[in-house]
Order: C-alpha cells, then sequence, then structure tokens
C-alpha cells in the first residue's frame, strides 16, 4: 500500500509474551481520504469509536476505524488485533493495512463493499442475491479461514466472536473473517485455556465458553455451526424461529426435523424459490448439527469439516450421528438466560436497529464490520 507511506515497522516486546506490531500511516492521507472524517464518510458508530469510508487519491477504496480517545478497552483490543496481523495472512481474512498513532488511534482495512454477511440474512431482498451456490461458497470461504487460523498460521489462533457480522464480503462475494480484537493466540502445543470473563455473543458462543469460560479451537467450530444452520435456514439463532411458539430456536427446529427425515422444511424459502443441491444443503446442515453439539469433542475440526464440505455424497455412514444440540431448549438468549458470575450485566448489540439482536458480552461493541448507514 505504497499510497500511505509507512513511517516506521517496528516490533517491541512490551511485556514477556506479549508483542505489539505498529503499520504507522500518514495521518494526513487518512484524513484526505476521509474528508476529514466527515458525517458522510461515516458507516457505522459504536462501543468505542466510529468507522469511515474513505477513498486514496487513486481511487483504492479503504475503511478506517477511528478510536474514542477514552477507550482503554478498545486500545488493548487494537494492540491484539496488530499483533495477530502481522502474522497473520490469508485470502478468507480481512487485511488490516495499517494504523495511525500520531494524535489518533486509527486502524485502516481494505474496505469490502458487500459489507456483512448478516447484512444479507436479515434483508429478505438483499438475501435474494444469495443463491445456494454463493451460501456454499461462503460457507467454505469461512472454513477454510477458520482451517487456516486453528492449524495453518504461525499460530493457534481462536477468533472467539464468530458470527455473520464478523463475516465481511468483497466485491466477488468472498468472505472474510474480520475483527481480531478478542481473538486468542496460543502457543506450541497448547490447545485451550480458560478466561475469567468471556467475551462474545450470546447465540454464537459455546456452552463451555458462555458458562465455564472454557475456550478451544471447538468453540470456533460451535460458532462456525451456528452460521452454517443459519445460512441454510435464513433465520437468524438468536430469534424465535416460529413466533408464536417462543420456546423453538433455529437450532431446536433444525434438530427436531433432521431426527424426523424432513430436511427440507427448515430450507430457507428463498432457496426452494431459486433451486439448490438437495445433498450439499443435506450435508451442510448435518455439519452444522456436528459443530454446535454440546461436548467439545463431539465436534469437527475445521480440517474434518474443509474434507467434509468436499465430499457431499461420500462416507456418510462412516460419521456420527448428531445427538441433540446445544442450547436447543429456547430462543432465550436475553439477558436473564445466563446468569453467569463473572460477566456481570448483558449489553445488546444495537447496530442492527429495528432487529432483535443477540447479546454480546464483549466490552467492545463496535467492529470493523458493523459498516451500517447510519
Amino acid at each position: 500500500m505504497d499510497m500511505l507511506p509507512f513511517m516506521t515497522d517496528c516490533y517491541t516486546s512490551k511485556e514477556e509474551d506479549s508483542e505489539y506490531i505498529e503499520h504507522e500511516l500518514n495521518l494526513s492521507a487518512l484524513r484526505a481520504a476521509t474528508n476529514n472524517f466527515s458525517e458522510e464518510n461515516k458507516l457505522g458508530e459504536g462501543g468505542f469509536g466510529e468507522v469511515f469510508k474513505g477513498t486514496l487519491q487513486n481511487g483504492e477504496e479503504i475503511a478506517v476505524k477511528r478510536l474514542s480517545q477514552n477507550s482503554l478497552q478498545g486500545f488493548q483490543e487494537l494492540k491484539n488485533e496488530l499483533v495477530l496481523a502481522a502474522k497473520l495472512k490469508h485470502r478468507n481474512l480481512v487485511q488490516l493495512l495499517g494504523v495511525s498513532l500520531q494524535e489518533e488511534k486509527l486502524l485502516v482495512y481494505e474496505y469490502m463493499p458487500n459489507r456483512s454477511l448478516d447484512t444479507f440474512l436479515l434483508d429478505p431482498v438483499r438475501r435474494q442475491q444469495l443463491d445456494w451456490s454463493r451460501r456454499f461458497a461462503i460457507i467454505n470461504g469461512i472454513a477454510r479461514g477458520l482451517l487456516y487460523l486453528h492449524e495453518e498460521s504461525r499460530l493457534k489462533v481462536i477468533h472467539r466472536d464468530l458470527k455473520p457480522s464478523n463475516v465481511l464480503l468483497d466485491a466477488d462475494m468472498n468472505p472474510k473473517i474480520s475483527d481480531f480484537g478478542i481473538a486468542k493466540a496460543f502457543h506450541g502445543d497448547q490447545s485451550r485455556d480458560i478466561t475469567r470473563r468471556p467475551v462474545g455473543t450470546l447465540g454464537y458462543m459455546s456452552p463451555e465458553y458462555a458458562y465455564w469460560g472454557h475456550v478451544s479451537t471447538k468453540s470456533d467450530m460451535f460458532s462456525f455451526g451456528v452460521i452454517v444452520l443459519e445460512m441454510v435456514t435464513g433465520r437468524r439463532n438468536n430469534s424465535p424461529y416460529d413466533s408464536e411458539i417462543d420456546s423453538v430456536s433455529v437450532l431446536s427446529h433444525v434438530w427436531d426435523k433432521w431426527r424426523n427425515g424432513s430436511t427440507a422444511d427448515v430450507v430457507d424459502p428463498l432457496l426452494a424459490e431459486l433451486g439448490y443441491q438437495e445433498s450439499e444443503v443435506l450435508n451442510c446442515i448435518e455439519i452444522g448439527l456436528l459443530c454446535v453439539q454440546e461436548n467439545p469433542a463431539d465436534r469437527p475440526d475445521a480440517s474434518t469439516v474443509v474434507l467434509m464440505l468436499s465430499s457431499p455424497t461420500t462416507a456418510f455412514d462412516e460419521r456420527p450421528a448428531p445427538a441433540r444440540p446445544a442450547f436447543a431448549f429456547s430462543t432465550g438468549f436475553t439477558n436473564a438466560a445466563i446468569d453467569h458470575p463473572r460477566t456481570g450485566a448483558w449489553s445488546s448489540d444495537d447496530a442492527h436497529a429495528g432487529d432483535k439482536q443477540p447479546s454480546t458480552v464483549s466490552e467492545n461493541e463496535m467492529s470493523i464490520s458493523e459498516l451500517q448507514p447510519r
């Protein structure tokens, strides 16, 4: 990105096992690109900052995240994202281009013209653009991004907040996992950890993480399974599947239909109109259910999922049959649903006005992927 001259590329160890990378960008160039952070360029705002669209002199578009000056939490997540961004590069991860810390705290990302996956899933009109081949490609892309994070990158990285609003779509609708502010990197043979304060979004958090703070790569696989089932059904896991039966969640509904052999009933009606590959849809339903199993050991890892996605008509009999999924008891991902002793009050994600939102337990409610117009 030579149009934004790098001032420094420094690597400094702040403390043991902590690394801080700075890709310092020219502040004046960012101000010019965003029309001095004008209201017309604002894409969204939330917890600890604002996001602006920018256009460089050569016409290239960027997204600039501007942190509020008093946000300690935001600065900690900024540092975490910078450390990971220096070591992660994959076609299914959003690219962090740099940072400016001269006078303000600014993060610069590649701009994703199709915004985030949830803007399609939540909008019946835009969802019509997601035919099955496109949805299947997005599912595959997310899986390959997770495979890279969990098994192929220099570090084993757990995202901890995988959800449709954190999956960005480029001009060709290729998915890119975004927002690594609360991601956790493991070293060596470490594969799991316990955190005192889980952060993430209810409805996508695995039960062992939401209740006890146990985090592992299987936590991300649970989140992935929820997304897969949402892609198939066109419904959000956090909202009632049937408004007249408040206790029926998407996970529960899909499980009941799969167990009864009537999985066609759960497919998004828009897909039924457009047509879809039945074997691929059935395969994705089974993969989704396997990923949301209550016991983490029963969930497939990312490499297994990538293999299963490429073999929809083979080895079905060799797979374990999904059991009843975790959190299949109700849609009650509300503030009162989980009385967690460490997390305090639940806050709600208000990025999509007018739609019931999943609760979030992250202190930082602003993400680069929440690029909704005001």
